[in-house]
């Protein structure tokens, strides 16, 4: 053992005492008064930066549905018209010379503004409406690109007089009245009459054998039904905060053609003009704007991006976005209660820290320059007698005996560290395993206490009509003849609740009715989870398709399987909540020269990823947004191992998943 050597008393320093004193306080008020602001601005920052960024990042996935939406609108007129061109009412009507009245028909039944045939030379061989003489046509790279062969839709520009040659009401529809706007640049014009039109345009035979094209288009000028439809798909159901609202808009130049922004009331916003900055750096620039933005007359988290005509030139933009202010005052509500938290929190606390630190400042100055020598390497150091007699002055007297211990310990502490880290990890594994054991006893534990009141309440009335169907019959004699099939009836379908009752309650309490491995068909276990989960299947607008292809049994306890297929059947619904198709198969199949039967279950849902199929067997991971524990996976899994079973997953995204079960069979003696 080391040579205690006591540290010798120095004289009075005014410095020394401080230095304690300032320690201490630094330990009891730094936390409080300095390192929990700095975290907390810290994260503050982070947190705000985030908000921030989520916001953006919101308005980034809103501008991608738009933009998907119009290039649907775009894709589905090329295929239109080019179905039209194709068409062997089209063939016909070309040899018999009565095209007018086809492109007529079909113009209105596919909402076109208008469509026409022209020839390679660009004479106009059949229009819609009557009369429409578009001015070389030829020279549109959509009508070029048909002429040559392709099919090809953009958004173009149509200047007034291209749109008066069609239509003059297309001209009318598309002039607007310039509102001056807040933050716009500065321009002289009042009046836009340009038109943005998507433009389609597809190869048709023409009856001389030659090659003509069909064109078509819409004016999106006005075109409310366009905004509306990209607002509803992106904001009408979307979580914002109550005075917040969705917009988006289609710009024609920096002139809002259609939107459903408004100026004040129900007015839309249409002919205001977007914000210079915006337009400088959109149209200018040809960058996507992602950030705030004034709008109209308000700031909106918004999403800008270009939109080129046919040969590439910038000619408008599309909008979405929504309310700026709700989500700022929320944002610097947060703040503020953080802020009003702490600042209480401040209050009560330091008076308390500095009444405890001043309680223990002198007889620790000695305690602290051992501490000191020690922490510098000196295990030699003591702090020798201490004249208080207090708790303190223990303290330095079991401070000093540990000293003296700590290191012949040093070794045995290590090793004993190392050995409880292995302990800590073995203990964690188990209680991480009982913890999962006693959340599955508990859920099946108020499952078997609901459904053995759900039984108990059933059975009564059905024992009551039991009870008069036999008094009825008794009653009427021979007379109930009359009657016999309706009374059998009744009698089918009381035994057939009381099965669905039975098969409940051997699913809620599998330690009451399972108990024991049996002989088990999987047909029947799978034609009995059908009925167990048809409410499901019903209200979420699910065909059933089951084939039976097995022909071997299994060993195993028939609730727990009953269990792992009604839980594979639920999940199976979950992935369909628009409806779907779920096939349920049984058959037989060898795995590693064992035989077996396999019980596979597919539905037509929305699938798993891959970065989440390999986890799907894990506890307490589920991959739903809402709802689920995700634990029926892990205890199905575990269950069927139990019986040297698997069970298996195959999925794609947007396709559905397969999971499949399977036991080993039932050896066949002879």
């Amino acid at each position: 053992m080391p040579r205690r050597r006591p540290i010798s008393e120095p004289a009075p320093d005014r410095w020394g005492l401080r230095s304690v004193r300032v320690r201490l306080l630094a330990i009891a008020l730094l936390p409080m008064v300095a390192v929990l602001p700095i975290v907390l601005g810290f994260a503050l920052f982070w947190w705000l930066a985030e908000f921030d960024a989520l916001l953006v990042s919101k308005a980034r996935d809103d501008l991608i549905i738009a933009r998907q939406y119009l290039r649907r609108i775009m894709e589905r007129g090329d295929e239109q018209i080019a179905a039209l061109g194709q068409s062997a009412a089209f063939a016909e009507a070309a040899r018999a010379g009565g095209l007018d009245p086809l492109l007529e028909a079909r113009r209105t039944a596919l909402g076109l503004d208008f469509l026409y045939l022209t020839a390679s030379d660009g004479t106009i061989l059949a229009a819609s409406p009557a009369g429409a003489q578009p001015s070389s046509p030829a020279r549109r790279p959509v009508v070029a690109a048909a002429l040559a062969g392709k099919p090809e839709t953009a958004l173009d520009l149509f200047e007034a007089d291209e749109m008066s040659a069609i239509a003059p009401e297309l001209a009318a529809r598309a002039c607007l009245d310039l509102v001056p706007t807040t933050a716009a640049a500065e321009t002289d014009r009042t009046v836009e009459t340009r038109g943005l039109v998507i433009h389609s345009a597809s190869p048709a035979p023409l009856s001389d054998g030659s090659r003509g094209a069909l064109v078509g288009g819409s004016l999106l000028n006005g075109n409310l039904g366009f905004v509306d439809t990209i607002n509803d798909l992106i904001y009408a159901h979307a979580d914002l905060p109550a005075g917040s609202q969705g917009t988006a808009t289609l710009f024609l130049g920096d002139v809002r053609v259609a939107t459903n922004v408004r100026l004040f009331g129900d007015r839309r916003a249409l002919g205001t003009r977007v914000s210079r900055e915006v337009r400088d750096a959109v149209l200018g620039q040809g960058r996507t704007w992602l950030d705030s933005a004034f709008v109209v007359n308000d700031h909106y988290i918004s999403a800008y991006e270009p939109v080129a005509d046919s040969a590439g030139h910038r000619i408008g933009m599309l909008y979405v976005g929504f309310l700026e202010r709700p989500f700022r005052l929320a944002r610097w509500t947060m703040v503020g209660v953080l802020l009003a938290t702490f600042a209480i929190a401040a209050a009560v606390t330091v008076p308390f820290l500095i009444g405890l630190a001043r309680a223990i400042f002198h007889p620790l100055e000695r305690m602290n320059r051992t501490i000191a020598a020690v922490d510098a390497g000196d295990l030699g150091a003591r702090t020798g007698t201490v004249p208080s007699h207090d708790e303190i002055g223990l303290v330095a007297r079991r401070f000093d005996e540990l000293l003296d211990r700590l290191q012949a310990r040093d070794a045995e502490l290590r090793a004993f560290a190392r050995e409880l880290d292995a302990r800590v990890e073995e203990r964690t594994r188990q209680l991480e395993e009982i913890r999962r054991q006693l959340v599955m006893s508990e859920k099946l534990a108020s499952i078997g206490e609901i459904t053995a009141g759900v039984a108990h309440e059933i059975n009564n009335p059905i024992a009551v009509i039991q009870g008069n169907l036999e008094v009825a019959r008794e009653a009427l004699g021979s007379a109930a003849d009359e009657v016999r099939t309706e009374f059998d009836l009744i009698d089918q379908q009381v035994h057939r609740v009381n099965m669905i009752v039975t098969r409940l309650l051997q699913f809620a309490r599998p330690d009451e009715y399972a108990g024991y491995v049996e002989t088990v068909v999987p047909a029947d276990v799978v034609s009995d989870c059908r009925v167990l989960v048809r409410h499901l299947l019903e209200r979420a607008d699910v065909t059933v398709a089951n084939a039976d292809r097995a022909s071997r049994t299994v060993e195993v306890s028939r609730t727990e399987l009953q269990q792992v297929v009604i839980n594979l059947m639920v999940n199976a619904i979950h992935a369909m909540p628009e409806g779907g198709r779920l096939d349920l198969t049984t058959r037989d199949e060898d795995r590693a020269g064992t035989p077996g039967v396999a019980i596979e279950v597919a539905d037509t849902g929305v699938g798993i990823p891959p970065d989440r199929l390999r986890k799907v067997f894990d506890p307490f991971f589920t991959t739903r947004t809402h709802g689920g524990t995700g634990l029926g996976l892990s205890i199905s899994y575990t269950l069927m191992a139990r019986y040297g079973g698997a069970i298996t997953v195959e999925s794609e995204v947007g396709r559905g998943s397969v999971f499949t079960v399977w036991l080993p069979a039932l050896p066949v003696t002879g």
